[in-house]
């Protein structure tokens, strides 16, 4: 028979967002916080992250993700919350009972509330359906990132990157810090999906090519990856046949994006924004079933691990907290230029941060919020990048009295190339 406890708030995940939700769930009254992580320790992707570059925003100096992940499992270490790692979480019910497996057996939590804080997968290259022979040597970029920082492992010798996502620009730089040849970077869209400074310092610094508009359309080899065929894309993303070549190399590295992992959010039934794959929530983390709660990467995949911890320090204040919850005043929709917003809810005018993410690359940007045709909050940026997300603090909003739908959109002139 499984153990049982009770809890106030049991937080799922021990990565930047479960540290801070469980601290946030402390810190605003709850008694008995247990923090559950699969892995063998806290700190979660952060462990891997040897780069700096954390911690701008929240501690205003350049921290390691490993640094970063320490200054909070410090504060977990004397805050009272329990922490229970090499425990993994295999049920979560509506009425906040958790179940989950360690090596001391199987545990049952009692919750008045739970945290989502799972994070977020790689997309791999069955997602992306690359046609050609399966050998070795196609990884996603966030595991050569654990196998060579972590593990002291090569991916190998001539390597092609697919995506100018973060990660993957990060570990081009670390690939040639240790003698890899990156022979390019290949990216289906027009304009880059990282930040600038990563472009800068990852690729031009290296003289690592980027091919915008495309794509890898096949791979060859037989035991190990030898060539990948590298195609132009029309724009609609449709490979151009007549472009297509081959390029020689021994590996291939996908850093195509992220996807929040919402397993257990699934199987509970809790509703999910297509847009960003995480449950709707509101400017607390409050998803649509009574006290559970979600946040950071599950939410949607944030640019920044700083506004995680911000917003999840604020949802575990949430999860401690017993006030009723007030009914949704306004439910925010993405609009023109948007490719998804969060949260999805706003349940008290002026509270918490509102997150979106441009849909494409624009220049003289101006954002806007509408109710109606009713202009609430407008704002001019000079650049605008799915990359970076745009945060806008709601306390800044003129948010009307009466209730409804607010579309956010952004207006611009398009983007092409860095």
């Amino acid at each position: 028979m499984p153990r049982k406890l009770r809890a106030d708030v049991v937080v799922i995940g021990g990565g930047p967002a479960g540290m801070a939700a469980a601290l946030g769930a402390k810190e605003g009254g709850a008694k008995d916080v247990f923090l559950l992580e699969r892995g063998n320790e806290l700190g979660g992707i952060l462990n891997q992250c040897i780069h700096p570059g954390f911690g701008v925003q929240l501690f205003r100096e350049e921290l390691t993700g490993p640094e970063y992940a320490g200054v909070f499992t410090e504060r977990l270490s004397s805050s009272g919350v329990e922490v229970m790692t090499s425990t993994l979480v295999c049920e979560v019910k509506k009425d906040g009972r958790v179940k989950a497996v360690n090596r001391s057996g199987v545990w049952e939590f009692v919750a008045r509330s739970v945290v989502m804080a799972m994070g977020c997968r790689e997309r791999t290259r069955d997602m992306l359906r690359i046609p050609g022979t399966r050998p070795a040597g196609v990884l996603t970029a966030g595991l050569v990132q654990y196998l060579v920082n972590v593990e002291g492992l090569l991916p190998g010798r001539e390597v092609v990157i697919l995506g100018s996502g973060d990660i993957g620009l990060i570990v081009a730089r670390r690939l040639e810090l240790e003698g890899v040849h990156v022979k390019a970077v290949v990216e289906i869209r027009d304009s880059l999906s990282g930040l600038v400074r990563n472009y800068v310092q990852c690729l031009l610094d290296f003289d690592i090519p980027i091919f915008f508009s495309h794509t890898v359309t096949g791979i060859q080899g037989e035991g190990r990856v030898e060539a990948v065929e590298i195609s132009r894309v029309d724009e609609d993303w449709r490979p151009v046949s007549a472009t297509a070549y081959w390029m020689e190399c021994d590996a291939l590295l996908l850093s195509v994006g992220l996807i929040p992992e919402n397993e257990l959010s699934r199987r509970m039934g809790i509703p999910l924004y297509p847009e960003s794959g995480g449950p709707y929530i509101d400017e607390n983390g409050a998803t649509e079933l009574p006290n559970i709660y979600a946040c950071g990467n599950v939410s949607s995949v944030f640019d920044l691990v700083d506004y995680v911890s911000m917003v999840s320090e604020r949802t575990g204040r949430a999860a401690a907290s017993t006030a009723a919850r007030r009914p949704v005043a306004f439910t925010l929709e993405r609009g023109e230029g948007v490719g998804m917003v969060v949260p999805q809810r706003i349940r008290e005018r002026g509270e918490g941060d509102i997150f979106f993410r441009p849909a494409r690359s624009v220049r003289d940007g101006s954002v806007q919020f509408r109710m109606g045709e009713k202009i609430i909050f407008e704002n001019t940026m000079p650049v605008c990048r799915p990359s970076e997300m745009v945060r806008i603090p709601s306390k800044k909003v003129s948010w009307p009295g009466e209730t409804g739908k607010v579309r956010v959109e952004i207006h611009g002139e398009p983007i092409r190339g860095i």
